[in-house]
């Protein structure tokens, strides 16, 4: 057989240090496999204790009970949930409100304009103002942003307040 070797013009001292190696790597990995088989026994252990097979079946039979009753639940919670935005989309989400003296007579500013918007910015403006003879109060329709009757400056600035307030949906 050396006579093989030596007609290939390897020496054989080489294949037999390269065949040690070889081993010595192949021993590595199998220690390095032994203790992993150990920690998997001792987790392995660590979950069975206690539990034979049909009890853990039952346990794993109750968890996905569970979990089908929250998923249940869930798909409950975001009808709910869209039932709520469809219902806060009408009410009104946008306020603007400007006080000021109405006739410079006062001595305070009593008087005020309201403006109450839904998301879609259509709502009113209501503009109470204030004199020694009384109180006027006025309501003015908004639809998208606009009213068909002219606004006053008050008004005007109310309407800029709610329509530029933070939509609370968007969120």
């Amino acid at each position: 057989m050396n006579s093989f070797f030596n007609n290939l013009g390897i020496d054989i001292s080489f294949i037999i240090i390269a065949l040690g190696i070889l081993v010595l790597i192949l021993l590595v990995l199998v220690v390095i496999l032994f203790v992993q088989v150990k920690q998997l026994n001792t987790r392995y252990k660590k979950f069975m204790k206690g539990k034979n097979g049909e009890e853990l079946e039952q346990v794993i039979y109750e968890r996905f009970g569970e979990l089908d009753i929250m998923q249940k639940i869930a798909t409950q919670h975001a009808l709910e949930l869209k039932n709520l935005k469809r219902q806060f989309r009408s009410s009104f989400s946008k306020v603007g409100m400007i006080k000021y003296d109405a006739f410079k007579e006062m001595g305070g500013t009593l008087s005020f304009a309201l403006a109450l918007l839904t998301d879609r910015n259509s709502g009113f403006i209501l503009n109470c103002m204030h004199s020694r003879e009384g109180c006027y109060t006025y309501v003015k329709e908004i639809i998208n942003g606009e009213s068909y009757i002219a606004l006053s400056e008050e008004e005007k600035e109310a309407l800029k307040n709610a329509i530029n307030m933070k939509d609370p949906l968007a969120e």
